[in-house]
């Protein structure tokens, strides 16, 4: 052995690569079987998983939004309808470069700046995958322009769909409510995908959110097939949706229609109860808002409009409107003084005032009315007969009354809130203040004034009972089988005799000569109310400024000998009664002859603007023009509550005591030279209802 070195046989060199051999092949046998058994696993058992994540690459599924169930009159005739459309939506999490996908679809949309703006503020309260409206309701030109570019516009979805659709607009806004785009919060509450969908919309007022699970109905689906871009290859399969159930109402879509338009541009309400059932025909807040352009959700120059309008478009005067009643309430009184046994041959002589302590209490009448009894005293609204005796009958025989007549109360209706009112008596004001009552408090509620608030609703029902007698319950549900109402206990000589008294407001020396129904024999009974705002040293309450001017009120029904409708007229701040009872006049007079009222609103509207429709277009242009994108960025749904909050605590506000009545001035307008007709005698028999106020089989209005 030379220099140390160590001999390696040939046979020790084989021994040693068979041995390594064998430690790698056992190696490559034990990966080859860890592949194989992780393929077995993924092959044979996570099959399904894998396929579902290969399917789902190359199948994509999607909601379709169901089609709200429809609301509808008591003749069928749609309210709150569906409507086909084509429409495109943003999903932000999707968009790789807003700015500029904004700028395209500004284009192709041909979108204005104001409408950019309002879209870029969307996007900016919008929350992951919650859709941002862009446009609906598009022509076929400019949807299709943005469907052959939607390759490179990631995050733009372009759709057909179906859009909610009110063909009345604001006549039914306040009534129905509206829909929208779900919000963060009320995913949150639900955790529904559905909630998330393009196109998808939930009630947010009204009618709409109250019977939101019954209108929603059931989503449809989708699957197609896509390539690795997302482009649809070709339908695969196709679910239909379900739609909601439908709504129908014991609204008269015309007459509640004719009802709004003819408002005009004052701020009030109209509602018509039916005398035999309770149902409510129409129910009018105005001015109110278009719940088509709430769908797509408002915009900054919408907003803007919606807070400069001093007359609060977004409160419901129906439900949440309280006004000082006037003397509308004197028939109320009336039947109080009878029950409590007063002889309505027992008069006063009015000379113009009647001193209370210390006090000098006006009637309105300030040459006086002379010798008055109780029917002079309705029927002239002569305040001095009523201030002489409700001392001697009380406060809280004449509360009882008016709570048994509806004032002051609460009704089981499908609506989202109900503000009641007062009626007051010495227990609510000792409970409320820790005052004792005071006889001036008696003068003023039993005119009318004072504490004495009521909504257009309660009025309307106060007028059906004693219209009939009966304790009516106003229905907004239609249902066939009407129930049959109670009697409410009070005479029928004393109902008799107050409505021949209110017959006479109308129809004989009354205060409301011109509300006389152009209608062959039918009479019509009523009450003028004007009810003061702010002490005369401020303002006469018919001119100057709008907040000032007196509220003027109108309750009727008809015909006077059978009566079948009632009516409740509200005019906020419109200078008195002679504002209130034409409107009420035309309205009464639609329900028996629908193209004679129909010929009279058509001229006052050419004098007016147009529709409201009309006449809210063409304010929005001169907002636009005039403020575009530096109109305030519009409100979230909070913002709205609030808006209608605020108005709503200014209308609950108690007034302060009055230590003087205040002076309801009805307007008598009868010329000497033309005596009304005297119902002394049993009238002709009234015409019918025209045939689109009576369905089958009891007749009602339509």
């Amino acid at each position: 052995m030379l220099g140390g070195s160590q001999h390696v046989s040939s046979g020790t060199l084989r021994n040693s690569f068979d041995r390594r051999g064998v430690v790698i092949g056992g190696l490559q046998l034990g990966v080859g079987v860890l592949l194989a058994a992780r393929m077995a696993w993924i092959g044979l058992f996570q099959n399904e998983k894998y396929t579902t994540l290969s399917e789902s690459n190359r199948v994509n599924l999607t909601l379709i939004p169901p089609r709200r169930g429809a609301i509808l009159d008591r003749n069928n005739a749609p309210i709150a309808a569906n409507r086909a459309d084509f429409r495109v939506d943003l999903i932000p999490d999707r968009l790789t470069d807003p700015d500029r996908t904004l700028t395209e679809l500004g284009q192709l949309l041909a979108l204005t700046d104001v409408q950019l703006r309002d879209l870029r503020d969307k996007l900016e309260k919008a929350h992951g995958f919650q859709p941002v409206e862009v446009a609906a309701g598009l022509d076929w030109d400019r949807f299709a322009a943005v469907s052959v570019r939607l390759p490179d516009l990631p995050g733009v979805l372009a759709q057909r769909s179906f859009s909610r659709w009110y063909p009345t607009g604001p006549s039914v806004g306040h009534l129905i409510g509206y829909v929208g785009t779900a919000s963060a919060e009320d995913y949150e509450k639900e955790r529904n995908p559905l909630l998330i969908t393009p196109g998808f919309k939930v009630g947010k007022d009204g009618l709409e959110k109250h019977f939101e699970q019954r209108l929603r109905g059931e989503p449809g689906a989708r699957r197609v097939e896509v390539t690795a871009s997302g482009k649809v290859v070709r339908d695969l399969e196709m679910r239909e949706d379900v739609p909601g159930q439908p709504l129908k109402l014991t609204i008269s879509a015309p007459l509640q229609d004719y009802a709004a338009r003819r408002m005009g541009p004052e701020s009030g309400a109209v509602v018509v109860m039916d005398c035999q059932t309770g149902d409510l025909l129409a129910m009018v807040s105005m001015p109110s808002f278009d719940p088509n352009n709430f769908s797509d959700g408002i915009g900054r120059i919408e907003w803007k409009m919606l807070s400069d309008d001093d007359h609060v478009p977004l409160r419901n005067k129906v439900l949440r409107g309280l006004f000082p009643p006037g003397s509308t309430i004197k028939p109320a009184v009336a039947l109080a003084f009878l029950e409590a046994g007063l002889d309505p041959n027992a008069a006063v002589n009015c000379s113009g005032g009647l001193r209370v302590g210390n006090r000098v209490f006006h009637c309105w009448q300030r040459r006086g009315h002379g010798h008055t009894d109780m029917a002079k005293g309705i029927y002239q609204s002569c305040d001095v007969y009523f201030y002489h005796f409700a001392q001697q009958i009380g406060m809280q025989k004449i509360a009882d009354m008016a709570r048994r007549l509806g004032l002051g109360q609460s009704f089981d209706l499908p609506v989202l809130g109900q503000s009641y009112g007062t009626v007051p008596d010495p227990a609510w004001k000792e409970k409320k203040y820790g005052k004792p009552w005071a006889v001036f408090d008696t003068v003023n509620a039993t005119i009318g004034q004072g504490y004495m608030l009521v909504n257009p609703l309660q009025q309307a029902v106060m007028s059906a009972r004693i219209a009939s007698g009966l304790e009516l319950q106003p229905r907004l549900l239609f249902d066939p089988k009407a129930p049959q109402p109670k009697s409410l206990g009070i005479p029928q000589e004393h109902l008799d005799f107050v409505h021949k008294a209110m017959s006479d407001v109308v129809n004989g020396p009354g205060t409301a000569g011109r509300a006389r129904l152009p209608i062959d024999n039918v009479l019509m009974a009523g009450k003028t109310g004007t009810a003061q705002v702010v002490s005369l040293n401020i303002s006469d309450g018919k001119s100057g400024a709008w907040k000032y001017r007196d509220h003027g009120h109108f309750v009727c029904f008809a015909p006077f000998d059978k009566p079948r409708y009632a009516c409740a007229v509200i005019v906020q701040h419109g200078g008195g009664s002679a504002a209130a009872y034409p409107i009420a006049r035309d309205v009464m007079t639609f329900l028996y002859d629908p193209a004679k009222a129909m010929q009279v609103l058509l001229e006052m509207e050419a004098g007016w603007g147009g529709t409201p429709q009309q006449r809210q277009a063409a304010k929005y242009r001169s907002y636009a023009e005039r403020y575009g994108v530096t109109a305030p960025r519009a409100g979230d749904e909070a913002d709205l509550e609030r808006v209608r909050d605020r108005a709503d605590s200014e209308a609950a506000r108690p007034q302060a005591i009055n230590t003087e009545a205040t002076q309801p001035r009805p307007e008598p307008d009868i010329p000497a030279s033309a005596p009304a007709p005297r119902p002394d005698s049993p009238p002709a028999a009234a015409p019918a209802p025209a045939p689109v106020a009576t369905p089958a089989p009891q007749p009602a209005p339509g």
